[in-house]
């Protein structure tokens, strides 16, 4: 009864998780998913260059599919619906592989403290991202693993993490190797009979999937790394010096944990022979950070699969450390890994990035209900960042939308520049270049911009009024602290200089998001003659004013 508690608790966070947690992380939660799934089941969206190359997996997008699919045979296909079920979904998975990981540790406090509290977790936890499904299913078959006694049932949840992303098999290698040595079954058996069999199963089911849904035998795995890796096409959206995920991505991802993950890691140093397991994760984790520091481009995501390792090797220094510590010591321990947690949690999930998410259901109105004096329908055009917001999945109406491209330079041609880039260095050229003048029916019934773009394309905006100001975040505050330039300055010229990055990301983003819709006929004058409207009125005069 007491595990069926522990399960509610945790299952209670993970779907508080999905309401509090209401802002904008990285367009692969929306473009890589919902977006691939709404194109599935309704016919109509935006698959972006990965899904016609071929190197992602329709395996998670076709689940979410799935769900779209129901609600459309009920009639209720809302865009409300169609953007909380799949959250709800990821958060449940989510809840279950923190549920394992509280069996895995032994059923510990400490370790169902730290599985609920982590900032990183809380915030991506229910967030459909393929990083998350990642560290779900890692969790779940690292709580399957035979660290002590005989068993291969982990090799299912694995296999299937890495099919869908490959990368994973790096922390999989060193345990793989691990439960070969310790086996009491002979290797050439256990790697025939289990090894061999489950792999090739997931992987020709993952397989026929891709094949029939991209149109075309195709090996998503190898096309993944193909592109990736071989041809380092992921250099091309940014790129991190090699030490980066030691200094940066894993402390910031870990937050406060990382001072306990610190002292794990002295005690399985010093000793090693009473944490085996904890001794074996390490392994898995410095061989997963040095083998993705020799790849170009980094993320925190990217980290999020060695969570799991990094919290067991916490859950068991605390817990032996629990044993001598004073109660005043115990309470003060976990007051600072909570306070550390939930700050910023809370500004991560409801402040920073709250932009998009609020943008989208205002978009959804116009595109259902806007009619101009032609009564044609809402074409919305997106002026910002390539997929800077979601899409079709939180509009769900068939209207025209367009937004800047970031294709990567996938033909290798000299000086090339994306749309966005281009459109960027010259706003106002790119605007005449692609919207026509005339007639004015013919140009975007909506343009959606931050506000950084809104004096530089003011010719274009004189036929349009502002509909809305979303506040997004507080870029502009940093980019004038000085605090920020005192920590440029103190960084030196080897390393990126932090205050010129974010001047250069506020120049495309900004703290507010603006709708605007094109006026109507007979509108000019009220909207667009600001200076007219500043100036006192004048008497009326009963005067003929044309005579």
């Amino acid at each position: 009864m007491r595990l069926l508690y522990v399960f509610a608790l945790i299952m209670a966070v993970r779907i508080a998780s999905v309401f509090v947690v209401q802002t904008y992380y990285v367009p692969d939660e929306y473009w890589q998913s919902l977006e691939v799934a709404h194109k599935l089941t309704f016919g109509y969206g935006y698959l972006t260059w990965e899904w016609v190359k071929g190197i992602r997996s329709y395996v998670y997008p076709l689940i979410i599919a799935g769900i779209y699919k129901l609600l459309a045979l009920l009639q209720l296909d809302s865009a409300q619906l169609l953007v909380l079920l799949p959250r709800l979904l990821q958060a449940t998975l989510t809840a279950y592989s923190d549920y394992r990981f509280y069996v895995w540790t032994g059923k510990r406090k400490w370790a169902l403290f730290l599985i609920l509290v982590p900032w990183f977790w809380f915030y991506t936890g229910s967030r459909t991202l393929s990083n998350t499904l990642e560290a779900s299913l890692t969790t779940i078959a690292l709580s399957y693993f035979p660290w002590i006694g005989e068993g291969s049932a982990y090799l299912w949840p694995a296999a299937i993490c890495c099919f869908l992303r490959p990368t994973a098999a790096v922390i999989w290698v060193p345990l793989v190797i691990y439960h070969l040595r310790k086996t009491r079954q002979p290797p050439l058996e256990l790697i025939l009979k289990h090894f061999v069999l489950i792999g090739a199963f997931v992987a020709g089911v993952g397989i026929a999937i891709d094949t029939y849904w991209h149109g075309q035998l195709i090996v998503t795995p190898w096309e993944f790394l193909k592109y990736n890796i071989l041809h380092n096409i992921g250099s091309f959206y940014g790129s991190h010096p090699w030490y980066w995920y030691f200094t940066v991505g894993l402390p910031t991802v870990l937050g406060i944990n990382t001072l306990p993950f610190i002292y794990g890691i002295m005690e399985t140093v010093r000793k090693g022979d009473r944490h085996p397991v904890s001794k074996q994760l390490l392994i898995s984790i410095l061989v997963t950070l040095v083998v993705l520091s020799t790849v170009e481009h980094k993320e925190f995501r990217f980290v999020t699969s060695l969570l799991p390792l990094c919290l067991y090797v916490c859950a068991e220094s605390l817990s032996r450390w629990s044993y001598r510590a004073s109660r005043t010591q115990l309470w003060a321990a976990a007051l600072i890994i909570l306070l550390g947690n939930v700050v910023p949690a809370w500004y991560l999930s409801t402040v920073h990035q709250k932009g998009p998410i609020e943008l989208m259901p205002k978009l959804q109105e116009i595109a259902k209900d806007y009619r101009d004096e032609r009564e044609q329908r809402a074409n919305i055009l997106f002026l910002m960042p390539c997929h800077s917001t979601p899409y079709y999945s939180h509009i769900h109406e068939n209207v025209t939308m367009r937004f800047l491209t970031c294709n990567p330079n996938l033909e290798q041609r000299e000086n090339f520049k994306d749309e966005a880039d281009r459109f960027f260095e010259a706003p106002m050229h790119w605007l005449r270049s692609h919207i026509p003048v005339h007639p004015i029916t013919a140009q975007p019934s909506h343009v959606v911009l931050f506000d950084s773009l809104e004096k530089k394309i003011t010719d274009f905006l004189i036929n349009y009024k502002l509909l809305y100001s979303i506040e997004h975040a507080e870029v502009k505050k940093w980019v004038e602290s000085p605090l920020l330039q005192d920590l440029s300055t103190a960084l030196g010229t080897q390393l990126p200089n932090v205050a010129s990055l974010l001047q250069h990301v506020h120049s495309r983003t900004g703290k507010s998001i603006l709708v605007y819709q094109r006026l109507n006929k007979g509108e000019e004058n009220a909207f667009n003659r600001q200076e007219d409207a500043e100036l006192p009125a004048e008497p009326q005069s009963s005067e003929n004013l044309f005579n």
